[in-house]
């Protein structure tokens, strides 16, 4: 994969497999990746059903291959410096979804949930050159407050007055949110 062309396909052990480029695809297996009900197995296997269009004709001893060949397609070709450094989570494509699509539209000069299509690596250049929006400054408030960083005036206000879209919600599978509720029921706090 290079930057100057738009793949459509991912070679697995010698063999193209054509994979589904539209962002729209590629946001719902990022979406999937942050669901609490999934295991690493599942998120894996959705990620494969999603982006491979056939998906079910890779051999099984290629499965590892196609998983990384698909990360590496989500990563842009991008490879992680450092892959074991824990990051902390700056963005949620489904909860930060309202403030991304402006953005994105901005840098493009156009509404792009009305376009049929558009390459995941497209929309994600556009992502990347998003530049001074609502969305890059929440994210910003969210880095200094995840590395203990002071906020300055305006961005304390800021946080004050936003905190439902700065703050990331932690979602819960079923099973925790009933012990949560059970809980808080025991403890009479609902």
């Amino acid at each position: 994969m290079t930057a100057y062309e738009l793949p459509t396909s991912l070679n697995i052990s010698g063999v193209d497999f054509s994979i589904r480029t539209d962002f729209r695809a590629i946001i719902d297996i990022l979406i999937a990746m942050n669901d609490p009900e999934l295991d690493e197995q599942a998120k894996a296997v959705v990620m494969l059903q999603i982006l491979f269009e056939d998906w079910q004709s890779i051999p099984a001893e290629c499965l590892d291959e196609a998983c990384q060949k698909a990360s590496e397609f989500i990563d842009c070709g991008q490879l992680d410096d450092n892959p074991n450094r824990p990051k902390p989570r700056l963005m949620d494509w489904e909860q930060d979804g309202d403030m991304i699509v402006p953005a994105v539209n901005k840098v493009a000069g156009k509404e792009i949930r009305a376009i049929p299509y558009m390459h995941w690596w497209t929309f994600f250049g556009y992502f990347m050159e998003s530049g001074e929006c609502l969305f890059n400054t929440v994210v910003g408030i969210r880095s200094k407050k995840a590395k203990g960083e002071r906020l300055d005036k305006w961005e304390k206000k800021f946080y004050h007055d936003n905190k439902n879209i700065i703050d990331i919600k932690t979602r819960l599978s079923e099973e925790e949110q009933a012990y949560k509720d059970k809980l808080n029921e025991m403890l009479n706090l609902k």
